[in-house]
């Protein structure tokens, strides 16, 4: 594999389950320094389609490549722990790979939570989890990262700043990053390509052209991004929920989106639960 061969490639992929179709014929790769969004309504597919890429879920047809040994690091869609169980957030840290105490607190550090790391996890507002799971992922120093709707809990601002910290671990571990999200006015400036599913392909390309395909706005509507200010244009820094600061984010521009204009129905997406052990 090259320098300039996908980190992982899916080649059209699809998923079948109780007679429904998942996904039909789905493509997408990312390659290292790369955001890769993939948009879509609620049981587009969006999580089954990272499961099949990682090898959580079997595909009836189509191929996957991983680069060979990819350093990879994940974070679920729900990460679901027993409320009863106390666990602090270094306990959880080390869940998946002994870690010094000096390595935990400076994958700590670069997502801001470094003094969290002996609060019980289950004391954490929202932004401060999300926080933990990608310092947890980070600390693996991976190749590719990839976040199932990394935002989940976190309010208008701590999503920007978390948006923002993924892009700067992205330029620090020149890593690429497959993001899902159903948050598209907020997470396509933040992307150098979009993918568009509902169960198949609508479109894809890079964002500020997908917005004026016809399938994406028939899916979601004509609201323009220049809406949603903080990846149209930059500003000195902003705050999270903890009032910490993040560097801008920077915009993309540019390329020619792939449409695909078929009829498909969509069905109920998988639920991307994912237990700590």
């Amino acid at each position: 594999m090259t320098h300039s061969d996908p980190l992982l490639a899916g080649t059209d992929i699809s998923v079948r389950a109780d007679g429904k179709t998942l996904l039909d014929n789905v493509s997408v790769s990312v390659s290292a320094n790369e955001i890769v969004t993939i948009i879509g309504p609620n049981g587009g597919g969006k999580t089954t389609l990272l499961k099949a890429l990682l090898g959580l879920l079997p595909i009836a047809s189509g191929t996957v490549k991983r680069k060979k040994k990819l350093n990879l690091g994940y974070v679920p869609q729900k990460l679901v722990i027993d409320r009863t169980l106390p666990l602090t957030v270094k306990r959880l840290m080390q869940l998946t790979g002994r870690y010094s105490h000096d390595r935990i607190i400076a994958a700590l550090g670069e997502t801001g939570v470094a003094h969290k790391i002996n609060d019980n996890i289950h004391s954490l507002s929202g932004g401060e989890m999300q926080r933990v799971l990608l310092a947890r992922a980070i600390i693996r120093k991976p190749e590719l990262m990839v976040l199932d709707e990394p935002v989940q809990g976190v309010d208008y601002l701590g999503e920007i700043a978390l948006y923002q910290l993924i892009e700067t671990i992205r330029n620090k571990y020149n890593c690429g990053i497959l993001l899902v999200s159903h948050d598209l006015h907020m997470v396509m400036r933040a992307s150098n390509r979009v993918i568009c599913l509902n169960t198949h392909v609508c479109c894809s390309g890079q964002p500020t052209v997908v917005e004026q395909s016809p399938d994406y706005q028939r899916l979601f509507g004509t609201r323009g991004l220049q809406t949603m200010a903080p990846y149209g244009h930059r500003h000195g820094h902003f705050h999270d929920v903890d009032q910490e600061e993040s560097a801008p984010l920077a915009a993309t521009a540019g390329g020619e989106p792939h449409s695909c204009t078929a009829d498909h129905h969509h069905h109920e997406d998988h639920e991307g639960h994912h237990h700590a052990r």
